[in-house]
Parts: C-alpha cells; structure tokens; sequence
C-alpha cells in the first residue's frame, strides 16, 4: 500500500491529524496565539500531520502554521507532515470563483505555499476539488513534476469520485484521498472507501464531527458569527438542525454509558471503520483550542465493540442527518457527489 504515516508517532494504535482551517478562517474569529499554541500541543501529543489550503483566509493558515513551525522544537518540527490543498481561486472581498488545475497554475500554488510555509517540500500536495475544465490526469502529471523535483513528497486528492481517482491513479502514484466522513456524511462507503482499498490509497477523514454539530457542544440557541461559514450550512438551519441535534442526544445516551463525550465516540466511531472497510483511514480533528484537542485525542482510548457499533448504526443510522453538507451551489463542485 501507498500509505502515509500519517497522524501519531505515540504508542496509541490510531491515529489523527490536526486540520488547522478552523484557526484562521470560516468558523468565526480565532485567536493567533492560542492556535499556535494548539499546534505545538498537537505535535508534543505525537500528531504529526498538519493540514491546510493555500486558499484558507488567503495564505494566513499557511502563515500561521508556518509560525507555529518556526517556534517548535526541531525535533517535533521534524516530525511534522504537511498536507496542503490548492486550486480554490479567491477575490480580496473573501468570495469564491472557481477551480485552477493547470499544471503551470499547479506550480505557481506550489511555490508560494512553500514559501508561506518555511519548507522545503510539501509532504501530501492535492488540489482541494477538480478543476471541470482540466483533465484530472494534467493536474496530477504536475505534480508529479513536483515530485520529482523534491518540492512535494506525495500526491494526494479530495472531494473525488471512484472513477476520478482510478483515472488520477492510472496517472501517478496517489497515497492519500482526503474526503468527508462522519456520522452523519457516510456517502464514501458504497463506491470510494472499495476503490480507495483495492488501490492502496490512504483516506484522511475531515468533517468527523461535521463541523461541530455532532460533537456534543452545539446548542439549539447558539449564535453564530457572521463570518461563521455554518450560517449558510444547511444542516445547522431550522428543523434541519433541530433534527440534526436530536441525533446527537441519542448519541450522548450511548456515550454516557461508555464514560466518554460524544466528540470522542463520533471520532472513535470514525476509527472503527478503517478495520472494518479495509481501509486506512486518519480522523482529521478541526481542535482550535488546546481544551478541544485534549478532547479529540482522548477518542484514541476508546474502544468500540461490535455492540456499541450496533447501537451507534441504530441510533445514527446512515442517511439519518437533514440537509446537505454544503450549500447547493458549493455542492455541485464536488465530484465525490457525482458517482
């Protein structure tokens, strides 16, 4: 297999990474320091995998974690693995205007990341969704350029469908598909989690606890930012989200039981399912504060039998979750829809 050795370097037999978007962009206002100071936490717990996209808040993610690596002890900074998503195209109001897989444009993205970052190379480099207007195959030859001149380590993808990432494996070596898999965002099981396994590409899961609504900590009443991008969410509007929540208090009845939160049994819930798909899968946990990360990495002690998998399927059973992931206009870029 073309697996990473991504997440933890520690004793635990799971692992997780640290998706950093949330310390810079889209869930409200963030504070600098206190992100920083999760990263270090992050890699001093043994978490080596660090994911961002160019795009987020215009380069202030790679900035940040760029920081955060400068200020971290060289033999976790060492340690650390960058995953970095490109292509999204923004405007400087903050809105969104498409998709750039061009092999020159693949490039351009690829040097001011490294520089954003302080690297040398980019461990995973993937373009966050298909550009419709490039074949999959010219994106991915680009970076294998890339990789051949040792400015990226390994070709990743996201947001693809099965066909797509056969014809992008066909291509080059892929080592890792990052997707959205949770609870309640199951849609990866029936096509891309077989294909992924039959190719040996690793899976890195973001959204396990669906930006926050399954994480136990959401409230009904709950005031969001206006720069909070679940405001336009659709399963945080309305009934949805009534819904949505009810989902989550039959979720706590069986965390309860365990001794454990609900974040940490959706997590641990996430884990199981590499085992069981034949798949290897890396929860990516969006902690922006230190307190939340303690939390996530406490999912690494939890042990989920056949029993409580049987009851979290009955009590959260796929397809169970109101409203899409995505606006609509947002979900018709998303190939992994599609197939």
């Amino acid at each position: 297999m073309r697996t990473l050795p991504l997440g933890t370097t520690g004793p635990q037999s799971s692992a997780l990474g640290l998706g950093c978007m949330g310390m810079s962009a889209l869930y409200g206002d963030a504070d600098r320091a206190e992100s920083i100071a999760t990263v270090h936490a992050a890699l001093e717990a043994g978490v080596t995998l660090l994911d961002t996209g160019d795009f987020y808040a215009m380069g202030h993610n790679e900035m940040l974690i760029g920081e955060a690596l400068r200020t971290a002890p060289a033999a976790r900074r060492e340690q650390a693995l960058t995953s970095v998503k490109f292509g999204a195209l923004r405007d400087p109001d903050g809105g969104w205007s498409g998709y750039d897989g061009r092999p020159a444009a693949v490039k351009n993205f690829a040097a001011y990341s490294l520089q954003r970052l302080g690297v040398d190379h980019i461990d995973v480099y993937r373009i966050a969704r298909v550009d419709p207007d490039v074949p999959v195959e010219e994106t991915v030859g680009a970076i294998a350029e890339l990789v051949e001149k040792g400015h990226v380590r390994h070709i990743g993808l996201s947001e693809v469908g099965a066909d797509t990432i056969r014809r992008a494996a066909a291509t080059a070596p892929i080592s890792d598909l990052q997707i959205e898999y949770s609870l309640i965002s199951r849609g990866i099981e029936d096509e891309i989690l077989p294909a992924v396994s039959e190719l040996g590409i690793g899976v890195t899961a973001y959204g396990v606890l669906s930006r926050g609504l399954i994480s136990g900590h959401f409230t009904r009443d709950r005031k969001l930012a206006a720069n909070d991008f679940r405001g336009m969410s659709p399963r945080f509007q309305g009934e949805n989200l009534q819904h949505n929540l009810d989902l989550v208090e039959q979720l706590r009845k069986i965390a309860e039981q365990k001794g454990v939160s609900v974040a940490q049994t959706a997590i641990a819930w996430v884990l199981a399912q590499g085992p069981r798909r034949d798949a290897a899968i890396v929860p990516l946990v969006g902690a922006r504060t230190r307190e939340r990360l303690d939390e996530a990495l406490g999912a690494l002690d939890v042990t989920l039998d056949e029993a409580d998998l049987a009851a979290i399927e009955q009590a959260v059973p796929a397809g169970a979750a109101a409203g899409d992931r995505y606006p609509q206009a947002q979900m018709a870029h998303l190939d992994s829809e599609k197939h």
